[in-house]
């Protein structure tokens, strides 16, 4: 059962105790609060949290508290702001719950300044399970682990565990899940931050996430700060956002799956190219594929219902950021709608086709709005089959798993999330404000294809 946090305050005090409570709303989120009907009253405009009410302090609101710390009840602190005036300590309202808690060695705060001394000691009693992998990205790994116990230590109880090719990082996420820890973290990149989130997924355990990998799109597409400090200080601040995911063959998937080009591509852009190019082996991989590309029949099953085509590239999207070209036919990869967003494409005439088609759809992941091209074609479902002939390589989440056929389905609302305050990527009740003009699209488009060295197809 969740411990308690017992929140009280002299008339006086009032206004302070709800200040403090805003100000530390990410950390009591986690405990179950009580506190007197005006508090409750008070917080309604000012912070989500909810508040279980009791009598007031005239009705015995105290002995309340000091109740349920005789009965054995989970009591992790009471928070009782006193008015500073008060000369004669026998006259203080607190008196009988002060005496139960020092018997019963419960932390208790009678101002601001305890009260923030108690915050540090919870926030020190969280624990969290860091799941590291050591080969991820292009710098120092020693360095970026003692960076990330360096900020992370002081908040939460850290535990350390580094992937190996004998550890994998879904089986260290599943003894995390087991040990029934307050929050996992995923260290590495795309293809590690999916297996964690694989394990914890519909488990009610928040996923914190520091990127150190090669393109971390997933945390490109959620706002998440792709440098170690600022990323723990997302997860420092503790602010939760709730996901779809999905499941491709079994397996879970978090960003995106890619059938034809985009598999192709990262086939070709092997570790040691990553770490030497960083992104852009992407885009010389890419610019090869190009030149071998050609299309493919393809069968898509959605709702019983079987249609056939022909394509050179087909996108499946949870989730992806707007350089995530070939999932933006619908202009907005939604991340809690329940749906999956797909974008077919079939194989340009030329590399200047090609380009011009794949800079259109970055203008319309960038401004938001749906694109109509000939060779393509967009539609969001929330479960569909797809088969290939011939049998084409599939990329999960940055990982090539095998070949086509593939079955994907949406899991709506089924992973917890430590995000910034304000993220990348709009909810889906944010869609409908956004305000899109075709003309800075069509800048966007021309201006990237004056600036492209297109006459160096070996860049």
């Amino acid at each position: 059962m969740t411990a308690i946090i017992a929140l009280l305050a002299d008339e006086t005090q009032q206004e302070k105790l709800v200040n403090f409570i805003t100000q530390h709303e990410n950390v009591l989120s986690h405990y179950r609060l009580m506190g007197l009907d005006n508090l409750a009253g008070a917080l309604k405009q000012r912070t989500w949290l909810r508040i279980e009410t009791m009598l007031s302090l005239r009705q015995g609101g105290d002995m309340v508290i000091a109740s349920k710390i005789i009965a054995g009840e989970e009591i992790a602190a009471v928070i009782y702001l006193v008015e500073p005036t008060q000369t004669t300590f026998s006259e203080l309202p607190l008196l009988t719950l002060l005496r139960v808690c020092n018997i019963y060695n419960i932390p208790i705060a009678s101002n601001i300044g305890t009260a923030e001394a108690i915050i540090v000691q919870l926030r020190r009693t969280r624990s969290a399970y860091l799941i590291f992998n050591p080969v991820s990205g292009v710098g120092n790994a020693n360095q970026d682990l003692l960076l990330i116990r360096q900020l992370l230590e002081p908040y939460f109880h850290l535990k350390v565990h580094l992937t190996t090719p004998e550890t994998d990082p879904t089986e260290l996420a599943k003894e995390a899940v087991e040990q029934n820890v307050d929050l996992v973290i995923a260290s590495g990149g795309d293809g590690t931050v999916s297996a964690v989130a694989g394990a914890v997924i519909n488990t009610n355990i928040p996923l914190g996430i520091i990127p150190r990998g090669t393109a971390n799109a997933f945390s490109v597409a959620l706002g998440i700060p792709t440098n170690i400090q600022g990323a723990c200080e997302v997860i420092i601040a503790g602010l939760i956002r709730t996901i779809d995911v999905a499941n491709c063959n079994g397996l879970p998937m978090i960003l995106l799956a890619g059938i034809g080009f985009e598999a192709e591509t990262v086939s070709k852009a092997d570790r040691e190219t990553k770490k030497r190019w960083g992104p852009l082996a992407y885009i010389m991989a890419g610019w090869q594929q190009l030149n071998e590309q050609t299309d493919f029949e393809t069968e898509i099953e959605i709702n019983g219902e079987i249609n056939q085509c022909e394509a050179a590239a087909i996108t499946v999207a949870n989730v992806a950021p707007a350089t995530s070209v070939l999932a933006q036919g619908l202009g907005q990869v939604i991340p809690d709608d329940g749906l999956l967003e797909v974008l077919m494409y079939t194989s340009p005439v030329d590399k200047m086709q090609a380009l011009a088609g794949m800079v259109r759809l970055l203008g319309a992941g960038l401004l938001k709005t749906e694109i109509q091209r000939d060779n393509m074609i967009a539609f969001r479902t929330q479960r569909l089959k797809i088969s290939t002939n011939p049998p084409q390589k599939v990329v999960l989440d940055g990982e090539i798993i095998g070949t086509t056929p593939i079955e994907v389905e949406c899991v709506p609302k089924g992973l917890k999330i430590m995000t910034p305050a304000i993220s990348a990527v709009p909810n889906v009740e944010e869609v409908a404000t956004l305000n899109v003009n075709e003309v800075e699209v069509n800048e966007i488009e021309n201006s990237l294809v004056e600036i492209l060295p297109l006459e160096k197809p070996g860049l």
